[in-house]
């Protein structure tokens, strides 16, 4: 497996496997302890709204301090700060002042990180290999997530929401380890202008964030809720539906590296817009809810090798991969946002939730017709790419 011989893209890998046991023991729980909490669907809902909306403000800092320290340090800190989101939540106990805390640090610590983090990755890695150094990365991570879910679910039905959470936090912070020795990425002053890809990445992003609105965050509250508000038999599902996830991103990878780009990205939106109806139609029955989890998630993965393959070539090919993504993360923050706030709306105003669940397909539809139009700009869909 030649394309693992990047070594600075294996410790980034590793350092994103450790980051995926702490989001799959912690952040895989973020709205449903809201929910367990005390706070309402809508609110909930809205909660990720200011999120993204502080996010977007706080990565305009970004920029000035790449330029002075290069990303290494500042992907080290937004780790670091992730972390400490999670002492912040196990306060929260409805609308009050520790849920205003935990959306600020939320927000600054992932302002700080994403942007960093694409960018290392879009410098460090392979053009030729991307989609298989993708497919290993997002395989890694969920077959970590297979157990990272259980572990959450007891350590905060065994410790409570402080000792749980707490554990969550150092988890988080260890994922810092494997970068140390990762090289540093220097950001130029005056770098020369974007290139018009941007704008197809910027647009990629758009129905990336409406899709993980509807998709993820939307159906996050529909299982806690369809499981009876059940911590532990909550992180069982996400465990399941981890293991499916696991089995799906390795071979997409390697289908997108041979030139099937196009094809890739057709059948893997086509699959998820059946899932995300799948979804739709368990809402209120257990068994459903949780198989509907599974499929789920094993179709998720395509869809991430997929779009991010043509994201970070993209990057790569910029004048500067920082302020690529730093653009074109706005994007993701707008169809996000956009997702939420129009799935608070129809959920105060009475709609069902498989409703509000069935409008991933309006994503999917964009980020099939995206990846589509920007493979067959590229190579052949049935030429492979040499390697």
């Amino acid at each position: 497996m030649a394309f693992l011989t990047n070594s600075a893209v294996n410790r980034a890998n590793l350092h994103y496997a450790i980051q995926a046991l702490a989001m799959g023991a912690g952040g895989v729980f973020f709205l449903a302890y809201l929910l367990h909490a005390g706070v309402s669907v809508p609110v909930t809902l809205l909660t990720q709204v200011a999120i993204v909306a502080c996010r977007y403000g706080a990565r305009q800092g970004v920029l000035p301090l790449a330029r002075r320290f290069g990303l290494k340090p500042l992907l080290i800190a937004g780790a670091l700060m992730m972390g400490a989101q999670y002492p912040l939540l196990s306060q929260v106990r409805g609308v009050d002042g520790w849920l205003a805390a935990t959306v600020v640090m939320a927000s600054v610590g992932d302002a700080l990180y994403w942007p960093c983090y694409h960018a290392f990755f879009a410098a460090l890695g392979d053009s030729e290999a991307r989609g298989r150094q993708i497919g290993a990365r997002e395989a890694a991570a969920a077959a970590v997530g297979v157990v990272a879910p259980l572990l959450g679910a007891w350590m905060l039905t065994r410790f409570g929401p402080l000792g749980g959470f707490g554990v969550v936090a150092l988890i988080q912070a260890a994922s810092a380890l494997p970068l140390l020795g990762a090289p540093n990425i220097g950001i130029e002053r005056r770098p020369a202008p974007e290139r018009p890809q941007a704008r197809m990445a910027m647009a990629l992003f758009v129905a990336d964030g409406w899709t993980a609105a509807c998709f993820f965050f939307v159906w996050q509250v529909v299982l806690f809720i369809s499981l009876g508000r059940n911590l532990a038999a909550y992180g069982g599902a996400a465990a399941l539906a981890a293991l499916a996830g696991a089995a799906a991103g390795l071979m997409t990878g390697r289908f997108i590296d041979l030139g099937h780009g196009r094809r890739a990205a057709l059948i893997a939106n086509l699959v998820f817009a059946v899932a995300a109806l799948l979804r739709a139609a368990s809402v209120g029955s257990p068994w459903l809810a949780v198989g509907a989890n599974a499929l789920g998630a094993f179709v998720a993965t395509p869809v991430v090798a997929a779009t991010m393959t043509a994201v970070y070539n993209l990057a790569k090919a910029s004048p500067c991969a920082l302020r690529f993504h730093v653009a074109i993360e706005g994007g993701w923050d707008l169809g996000c946002a956009a997702g939420c706030l129009t799935a608070a709306g129809l959920i105060a105003a009475g709609a069902p939730l498989s409703a509000v669940i069935g409008l991933t397909v309006l994503g999917a539809g964009a980020n099939a017709a995206l990846l589509w139009r920007h493979y067959a700009a590229g190579a052949s869909d049935d030429a492979a790419v040499p390697a």
